[in-house]
């Protein structure tokens, strides 16, 4: 008889990939800097031509990951790689997913205008929900008990970092930008299932390439109508967009994209609700800013949300 207590059992922990939760973990830390990207770039440029210049310089990273990927292959297998062509459907969803993605930055960066951050942040936090009634009426995915609660704490701890402004503004003509905030997270909560179910048949770089392909050129007609600045136009400028690409999009959002063929999309949408918290701590580094107790709290409350879903059997894909 197993007399010890059902939370402190760790087999489902230990079952899992290795790899894909260490890609999952270095994948939140990289994006948890583009805060901070964001915030140097658009002292220059505006947050249209930011993710435009975000998703192009991306592109080239990702097209040049491909063409080294594709000569490794070449001198490993020492003959020319056969390119499969996609169907009309995969690539439907590769432009989907792209398009997706901008949407769901304008939507938010609009919000951030017409309301106070922290009503479009405890809007945003609802990513998760999305993802996973998504994951469940589309893609037939099942979570138990566990799982739903860490969910439910995790948005809790997430929400408890904009607690004190929330209490401070005043409810005047936000409901529009409440409304677009909601809207991003719609956007941002379709995004990881598309992506997960691209990933039952391509690779990282492949999914990122077209998505950040379709991104740039869907920024680039948004940012040309907004009558923004597109491209910085001092070295810091330049080191802002280029590390929010690389760092943010490509290691950061590569990664994350990279765990889903084992990891479930409601789950890494679930972890990435620690971001905000990393944030918080890497501005109190950078730049002196003030870390109160709350945002301890905050984030040891996200983590216990963590751990609760991270010891249920929900996280793990079914086939693994």
């Amino acid at each position: 008889m197993n007399l010890r207590p059902k939370f402190l059992q760790l087999q489902p922990l230990l079952s899992y990939p290795i790899d894909s939760l260490a890609a999952l973990m270095a994948s939140l830390l990289c994006i948890s800097f583009s805060p901070i990207f964001i915030h140097l770039s658009e002292l220059e440029i505006g947050p249209n031509a930011t993710a435009f210049n975000r998703f192009w310089i991306a592109t080239v990273a990702f097209g040049l990951l491909s063409k080294l990927s594709a000569v490794g292959h070449r001198e490993k297998k020492n003959q020319p790689e056969e390119k499969k062509a996609h169907s009309v459907r995969t690539a439907m969803l590769l432009i989907a997913d792209g398009v997706l993605m901008s949407m769901g930055l304008i939507c938010w960066a609009w919000s951030l205008t017409q309301t106070s951050i922290a009503n479009s942040s405890i809007m945003h936090n609802l990513v998760p929900i999305f993802t996973i009634l998504g994951g469940w009426l589309a893609l037939g995915q099942n979570f138990d008990r566990k799982f739903l609660i860490g969910m439910l704490v995790a948005i809790a701890g997430a929400t408890l970092l904009e607690v004190n402004e929330l209490f401070s503004f005043r409810v005047s003509q936000q409901t529009v930008g409440d409304l677009a905030a909601l809207l991003s997270a719609l956007f941002f909560g379709v995004h990881p299932l598309i992506a997960e179910k691209l990933r039952t048949n391509l690779n990282t770089v492949t999914i990122m390439t077209w998505s950040s392909i379709t991104s740039s050129v869907f920024l680039l007609v948004i940012t040309a109508l907004s009558g923004e600045q597109l491209f910085p136009s001092s070295t810091t400028g330049w080191f802002s967009v280029i590390a929010l690409a690389l760092v943010g999009q490509t290691l950061g959002v590569g990664l994350w994209t990279y765990c889903l063929k084992k990891l479930s999309s409601g789950f890494a949408s679930l972890v990435g609700l620690v971001v905000p918290a990393l944030s918080a701590v890497e501005g109190w580094a950078i730049f002196s800013e003030n870390l109160s107790l709350l945002i301890w709290v905050s984030f040891m409350v996200i983590l216990l949300g963590m751990y609760l879903a991270i010891s249920s059997t929900s996280a793990i894909k079914p086939e693994i």
